[in-house]
């Protein structure tokens, strides 16, 4: 066995002895272009080699300065082979102290999933049923033929035409999960087979790249739900989700009105993923990519479809159908694949183990014939996170080895109803966009015209360094003239870039100390919540605040009492 390694030694020579490496040497080797990785106590540099590696460079560099084991074996099917490719990497191997895992993980929970995993080799649940893949590819062709029969048959009237864009969304969301099946290669034995495949699938019957989608889709499942690592997460300034709405609110960015993100949800997210982000992002990646085969599926598909329905709707109607179609399939797509991941913890890198960053961020749906079809399996959402490569028909097996595990760890395995999974995407994000109002108006700082004006209403105010702090008032009636000086104030503000009178009212709250429960602060958050524009009339909001002023001069009188 060799000494402790040092930084660039460069791969190990064959038959020498393995230099050996601790983790805080390791921990150094996570830059772009200088990344180290651990699979099975043996060290790694894929420096250079990460641009090469099949699934993409994001995706392996995610895991740079980790023990990369488990996701080592959820990715690849044949490991003999792909271990082929990192022998030449190899650079050395974690010191015999060393534990296997860096930071502070359970050793023997990654233990008992390894082992956990093992039992459903051994049960043979990674080998799929072809009749049942079959299947599903028949069911897709003849949606499609029955789409083109309804219009040949009946001609292009309502009836027909909202028949075969049903059928023809149907049939499309069920690409959507044949072409994630193959893409995870748990249909076909050989890898190769599930690619051409899926280039079919998601070329000629959907109008898509399979290459633009295993990249995206492989960093959801090495990372799921961490900023930066996974792209499904990643969507602000458009939306705010999990630890991204405290960012938002105390760095005072309000791109969007966040508070109300999951009301304008159903205006620009299930309408039109689908139809305008994946359109553009996908002929984004062929291009700049250079995925000219894909393409070339792609132009397969629009030719097919332009080609079928032009002689009966013309130009002008067949584009028409075939928006129709992306967004009602748009529609499924977001509800299917989100109600899984957005109620769950969403935030930045934990460095977990692989069982448990995969239960902190999805949760199941309660199976049946429907759900089960429906969601493509997606409802197992748990044992497909853990398992990728798991043929889908076989998750049903699974899942009480993985609800044991669960229960000997303290882990949350949770199942919802599926309606319940649905209403919890709009709660999800009415609270993260609730966070972010709470954090918006609790850390922004007020202009100094504005500070004038609170001096009127207390005194001993003063600036000191950006924050604005004051003594009660002796006289609560002064409260009142400070807020009359305030409201005339509201007048000369031109525009909306000035804070508004709403969050006046809460920071002048904050600053007397009254609680955060007391009738002001909820008239304070009552009127920012119905403020289309901080330019409200004065009348209107003078009529809000003083309504429930009194409560807030008790308070500061009640307060100056104790304190006398």
């Amino acid at each position: 066995m060799g000494g402790v390694g040092e930084p660039g030694e460069g791969p190990a020579q064959p038959g020498a002895p393995l230099p050996t490496f601790r983790w805080e040497q390791i921990r150094q080797h996570n830059l772009p272009g200088d990344k180290w990785l651990v699979i099975e106590r043996r060290v790694y540099d894929i420096s250079r080699w990460a641009q090469r590696h099949p699934g993409g460079s994001r995706l392996i560099g995610h895991h740079g300065a980790e023990d990369a084991t488990d996701a080592f074996h959820a990715f690849h099917q044949d490991l003999n082979f792909v271990r082929k490719f990192l022998q030449p990497l190899l650079i050395g191997e974690l010191a015999p102290e060393e534990p296997s895992q860096d930071g502070p993980q359970d050793a023997q929970l990654v233990e008992d999933f390894r082992a956990l995993r093992q039992a459903a080799e051994d049960m043979k649940l990674f080998e799929a049923k072809p009749a049942f893949f079959a299947l599903l590819l028949g069911h897709i062709l003849a949606m499609e033929v029955l789409a083109w029969l309804l219009i040949y048959l009946f001609g292009p009237g309502w009836v027909p035409s909202t028949l075969a864009a049903l059928v023809l969304a149907t049939s499309q969301a069920q690409c959507w999960c044949l072409q994630h099946d193959l893409g995870h290669t748990s249909v076909f034995r050989k890898s190769q087979w599930n690619h051409v495949a899926q280039q079919f699938v998601m070329g000629q019957l959907k109008g898509f790249s399979a290459h633009w989608w295993n990249f995206r889709h492989f960093q959801h499942h090495a990372k799921p739900n961490i900023f930066h690592k996974d792209p499904d997460v990643t969507v602000a300034p458009i939306f705010l989700l999990g630890e991204s709405s405290i960012e938002y609110g105390k760095k005072k960015r309000r791109y969007l009105p966040y508070n109300h993100q999951h009301l304008y949800f159903f205006l620009i997210g299930p309408p039109l993923l689908t139809l305008v982000n994946f359109e553009v992002e996908n002929l984004a990646y062929m291009l700049v990519c250079m995925q000219w085969a894909d393409l070339l599926w792609a132009a397969s598909f629009y030719s097919r479809f332009f080609l079928c329905y032009s002689p009966f709707y013309g130009l002008p109607g067949a584009l028409l159908l075939f928006v129709a179609v992306r967004v009602l399939e748009s529609h499924w797509f977001v509800w299917i694949t989100q109600m899984n991941h957005i109620p769950k913890e969403i935030g930045h890198e934990k460095h977990r183990d692989w069982a448990s960053s995969q239960l902190a961020a999805t949760c199941n749906v309660e199976p049946s014939l429907f759900t089960d079809w429906f969601s493509g399996h997606l409802n197992f959402q748990i044992e497909h996170h853990l398992f990728p490569t798991m043929p889908r028909h076989n998750y049903r097996r699974v899942a009480p080895l993985v609800k044991a595990l669960c229960a000997k760890h303290g882990l949350n395995y949770e199942v919802k109803p599926f309606l319940t999974a649905l209403v919890d995407i709009i709660g999800s994000l009415k609270k993260s966009g609730d966070v972010w109002l709470e954090a918006y108006l609790h850390q922004r700082s007020l202009p100094e015209s504005w500070n004038k004006n609170l001096g009127s209403v207390g005194q001993g105010c003063k600036r000191r360094e950006g924050r604005a702090l004051a003594e009660p008032p002796r006289n609560p009636r002064s409260l009142l003239d400070g807020l009359h000086i305030v409201l005339g104030a509201e007048e000369k503000q031109k525009g909306c870039g000035q804070p508004g009178l709403a969050d006046l009212f809460l920071q002048s709250t904050s600053i007397y100390g009254v609680s955060r429960g007391q009738p002001g602060q909820m008239v304070g958050k009552e009127i920012h919540k119905n403020q289309t524009c901080r330019c409200q009339t004065r009348g209107f909001v003078r009529s809000c605040i003083l309504s429930r002023v009194t409560h807030l001069s008790r308070d500061v009188a009640a307060r100056t009492a104790e304190e006398s």
